[in-house]
């Protein structure tokens, strides 16, 4: 088994659209905290170098929509479809559908095991996050209450830029930046219910996915 990296979604504020705007209604851009936001999805490995990034997504959108319309989604599901001999996976938190490509955690664990395994992926998943507060340090325009005066799909190429930055910075060793004002994680939109987001092929995956995590559970934390 290989583990990919760890995948997460964090907002990065921008200025409200234009009512009227064709192209960016207003009224989609509004994120469950109430501000304007474009919502977007990292994905990096465990030295914090970001792998991936999805920046065109306004901030009403759930993380597993963004997951779904991504490009990274497919290639995860095509991997695991042509190496099934040799299980790849990323880590993302309950706001994502539990694939065989996908771990998250066990909601309601109902025993010791699976306590542990719910605390080990969620020790892994601190990359992410650890990540993110990085990246936002190393580029504050990124902060929350910096908020990017421009357009969404310019927030979009500035937070393409910033990561693009990052990973160079991640390359040449670059020293972190101090946390005056440490960023503070985002633990997802809710748990997803599983059940809402189920295709012909969905029932399969995801009973492939509980015998993955019960294996995985089986092998190291029993």
């Amino acid at each position: 088994m290989n583990s990919c990296g760890c995948i997460d979604c964090t907002h990065i504020a921008i200025v409200a659209p234009h009512k009227n705007d064709p192209n960016f209604p207003e009224h989609v851009y509004v994120n469950r905290k109430n501000y304007h936001s474009i919502n977007v999805q990292l994905v990096c490995d465990s030295n914090l170098k970001i792998l991936n990034v999805n920046s065109k997504f306004p901030g009403s959108c759930h993380d597993s929509h963004i997951w779904r319309q991504s490009p990274v989604s497919d290639f995860m599901e095509t991997v695991h479809r042509r190496n099934r001999n040799n299980v790849f996976f990323l880590f993302g938190d309950s706001g994502y559908p539990t694939r065989p490509w996908l771990l998250t955690p066990i909601n309601n664990a109902r025993n010791l095991g699976e306590e542990r395994f719910n605390d080990r992926l969620c020790s892994i998943r601190s990359v992410i996050e650890r990540c993110n507060a990085v990246l936002k340090n190393r580029f504050r325009c990124l902060l929350r209450y910096r908020t990017l005066h421009y357009s969404p799909s310019m927030a979009g190429k500035i937070t393409n830029a910033c990561c693009v930055l990052h990973n160079l910075c991640i390359a040449n060793r670059v020293p972190e930046v101090e946390e005056p004002h440490p960023v503070k994680p985002d633990y997802g939109m809710y748990a997803l219910n599983q059940l809402n987001f189920l295709r012909p092929s969905a029932n399969v995956d995801l009973a492939a996915a509980r015998a993955l995590q019960q294996h995985i559970i089986n092998t190291h934390f029993t």
